[in-house]
Formats: structure tokens, C-alpha cells, sequence
């Protein structure tokens, strides 16, 4: 019996290891972004039925765990500053984070994205819908090293 959502999660990465697949390939079966399909199949967002019912086909989910990636998640984390902005910058770390890690370990490797050489581009991108604030994060990737 599949009890939360986490479980899921569990599954589909024990799943994706053992199959060798990558987020991009995913996300064109699924017919969404790459950033989205990941931070769908590691517990952020829902999925509509179809999108569940492939998610489920590729990683091997029974019908259990497939509905559990049509229910609503909790998202992020509690542990934020009281700021507006802050709060929002925190969440969507804490929601696209996880998906980021797994994008940038399949593209580079296992290190991280320093924040000493790191840039941060932040301009106002005209929209019908009301003005976007667009973020572009530059940091040079630094691999762990073996001793």
C-alpha cells in the first residue's frame, strides 16, 4: 500500500536509476518542459490523468501510485523568511530545487553552481498579462573531487 506521495517519489527515482533515463526524454513523452516533468515526478505539482497514466507507463507505477500523482502536493518548505518576495523566492527554490539539482548533475555531473563566481540578471519582460520579473542565474559549475 502506497501512503504518500513521497513513496511515489521514491519509486519513479529508484525507477529512473535503474532504467537510465533522463528528465529530457521524460518530458517529451509527457509533453511538458523538462523543468516541470521533473518537478512533477519528485513530488511538486500535479498531473493530469494522461500525464499520469505515461509517467506511470515509463517508470513501471501501478495504478495506486499513479493516482497519487494526480493528488495535489504540499509544496515546498515552512522554513522561509517573512518577506514577501523572499518567501516567493524561497518557494520556488524550494518547489524547482530539487528538479534543478537533477538537471544540472545529469548535464555537468555531481558538484554545484558556485555563488562566488555567480551572476544574477534580473529585468522587466513586457507581458499582456501584466509585467514578469525575469531571473537568469550565471554560476560556474564546480565538480566534487575524489581523494
Amino acid at each position: 500500500m502506497i501512503t504518500s506521495r513521497k513513496m511515489v517519489t521514491q519509486l519513479i527515482m529508484a525507477a529512473k536509476v535503474q532504467k537510465q533515463l533522463k528528465w529530457v526524454d521524460v518530458a517529451k513523452q509527457v509533453g511538458q518542459s523538462k523543468e516541470w516533468t521533473t518537478a512533477a515526478c519528485l513530488g511538486q505539482m500535479q498531473m493530469t490523468k494522461p500525464q499520469a497514466e505515461t509517467v506511470g507507463k515509463i517508470f513501471g507505477l501501478n495504478d495506486e501510485a499513479v493516482a497519487w500523482l494526480q493528488i495535489a502536493p504540499y509544496k515546498g518548505s515552512e522554513n522561509v523568511s517573512n518577506d514577501p518576495l523572499i518567501y516567493r523566492l524561497n518557494e520556488a527554490l524550494s518547489v524547482y530545487g530539487p528538479a534543478a539539482k537533477e538537471l544540472i548533475h545529469e548535464e555537468f555531473g555531481d558538484g554545484i553552481m558556485s555563488a562566488i563566481d555567480f551572476s544574477l540578471d534580473i529585468q522587466r519582460e513586457k507581458n499582456d498579462n501584466g509585467d514578469r520579473v525575469k531571473m537568469v542565474w550565471s554560476g560556474k559549475f564546480l565538480p566534487y573531487k575524489t581523494f
